[in-house]
């Protein structure tokens, strides 16, 4: 054997060895990296195939040698391409899908099929002998069409994959651009040595792809001990920016627009890249058709905004605005939206649960002690006239013994309803317990709301309750009193005295109003 093909036959064996050594590196801790590994481990494996059967082919004394481990050497050079590809692909943070791995592989299979099948057909090779002048290992060959269109799309693999990795450059951070220039070479490498070897500057018959994968292999050896490959992705970062469900804007020092994420763009459609670059302020109004409420020099501030930017339902945002700082300057600004519309709903609803009766839609006790506790405490202090209005449905218990409890209730809804539409809405109107209503009349005198109070008894009467069987006549006795201004009382002291001056009504007959006097 000549020592020039020994040489060569050295150097693609100890790619070889390097790539496998290399993948059973990765292969052995695997449990401390992240599932790209895997993916690298089936990479280099296609390699190291594509090496080994280079050797054992340049080793070969005969053509059906020579066809067998050219069929071998396909099944790890038709694949590594794409498989780099996809290597890249998963390392920046794309989607890595059984569709997609599929549609990269299919025409590698097709081309291991072309070759291994080559002598029935040539559209690979159209011609394959051994070379008349060198002799075995040295092979002539023609290509065929399929070897044309293999070649294209291998060097379209390497040449998108190297090109991916160059878009990510000025994204990085400094400390994984290591990383990136191992990955960078990594495709640069074969991809310049193969189009050298078809220009034809390279030794005749040989192919020297497989002779320099040893320095792709060291390169990538390198990274991952080195820059920790496969432990600390740059790019996971986009993975966790675009996956958060908070709508994230980012800012630079200027208040431009320089990156969003995909749940910002579902939450505002209108945002698009052509507004990167754009003040934030002026392009903010075609995303949510109104002005920026808030002040982005107020920084790490949090407040709430309504809008309906995103469809026919509004919506409510928490927005959060926060400063970017490095060595105590501000850098830009983040501004985080986070969708509470169900949660807000849900407050609304609790909310309405704990100070709305759920039969008759109006205030519950514990609203009224909380409001008209205010608005006494607020009149006492301005010497301003305060009343309260007990409310009693008359022969209440009679109506549930008669008709039943579901009747009983229609009563108190009706009532209830009768008595809101003669009032005004700042007038605080709520069931106190029972069939007992309470109303809050702030700057009435006592005859002033004695006046409120046979409003509503007259307007209940002449408005029975109308059933699809019956007419169920229904009235009230009322008892009002007014806040002494000249003692300390209280609510509930004031509150007690109109429930006298209630059970006077009732001594007198129902059906009537009766306003506390001091015995």
């Amino acid at each position: 054997m000549k020592s020039e093909l020994t040489a060569y036959i050295t150097l693609i064996c100890t790619s070889g060895v390097f790539n496998l050594c290399l993948c059973a590196y990765v292969f052995a801790k695997q449990h401390q990296y992240t599932h790209i590994a895997r993916l690298f481990m089936i990479y280099t494996a296609s390699i190291t195939i594509y090496c080994f059967a280079s050797a054992f082919g340049l080793m070969s004394s005969t053509l059906e040698e020579i066809k067998f481990w050219t069929t071998a050497l396909y099944t790890g050079m038709a694949f590594s391409p794409p498989l780099g590809l996809l290597f890249i692909m998963q390392y920046l943070g794309y989607k890595i899908t059984l569709r997609r791995c599929m549609a990269l592989l299919i025409l590698p299979f097709i081309t291991l099929l072309m070759v291994a099948a080559n002598d029935w057909h040539h559209l690979h090779y159209r011609v394959f002998e051994i070379d008349p002048l060198l002799g075995a290992p040295y092979v002539y060959q023609e290509i065929g069409r399929w070897y044309m269109i293999h070649g294209v799309y291998t060097f379209s693999c390497m040449f998108v994959a190297f090109l991916l990795v160059l878009s990510h450059w000025k994204e990085t951070a400094k400390i994984y651009r290591p990383q990136l220039i191992a990955i960078a070479f990594g495709q640069l490498v074969p991809m310049v040595t193969a189009f050298i070897y078809l220009v034809g500057f390279t030794p005749p018959r040989i192919d020297p792809v497989p002779m320099i994968l040893w320095l792709s292999s060291l390169l990538y050896f390198w990274s991952i001990s080195s820059s920790r490959l496969f432990t600390v992705m740059p790019f996971a970062k986009d993975a966790i920016f675009n996956s958060i469900n908070d709508g994230v804007i980012v800012l630079d020092e200027s208040n431009r627009i320089i990156e969003s994420n995909q749940a910002c763009k579902r939450m505002f459609p209108p945002l698009d890249r052509l507004m990167y670059g754009q003040d934030f302020e002026k392009m903010w109004p075609k995303m949510a058709d109104i002005a920026f409420p808030f002040r982005l020099e107020e920084a790490d501030n949090t407040q709430e905004i309504e809008l309906d930017a995103s469809g026919p339902v509004k919506r409510t945002y928490q927005v959060r605005i926060s400063s970017l700082q490095h060595v105590h300057k501000r850098k830009g600004l983040l501004i985080i939206f986070t969708d509470i519309t169900e949660l807000k709903s849900l407050q609304l609803q609790l909310e309405h649960q704990a100070y709305y009766d759920e039969l008759t839609r109006i205030y519950n006790r514990r609203a009224f002690f909380q409001q008209s506790t205010r608005q006494f405490a607020e009149a006492i202090k301005t010497a301003a006239p305060f009343s309260v209005i007990l409310l009693d449905i008359d022969h209440f218990k009679h109506v549930n013994d008669t008709y039943g409890h579901s009747v009983g209730d229609q009563v108190l809804v009706h009532a209830a309803a009768v008595c809101q539409s003669q009032l005004k809405k700042e007038e605080l109107f709520a069931r106190y317990g029972g069939e007992e209503f309470v109303l809050a009349v702030a700057g009435c005198t006592e005859s002033e709301a004695a006046e409120v109070a046979e409003r509503l008894r007259s307007c209940l009467q002449s408005h029975p309750l109308v059933t699809e069987t019956k007419t169920i006549p229904v009235t009230l006795s009322l008892g009002v009193a007014q806040a002494d201004k000249e003692s300390e009382e209280t609510l509930y002291q004031l509150l007690n005295r109109a429930d006298k001056a209630l059970y006077a009504a009732k001594q007198a007959g129902r059906n009537c109003v009766h306003v506390y006097t001091k015995l």
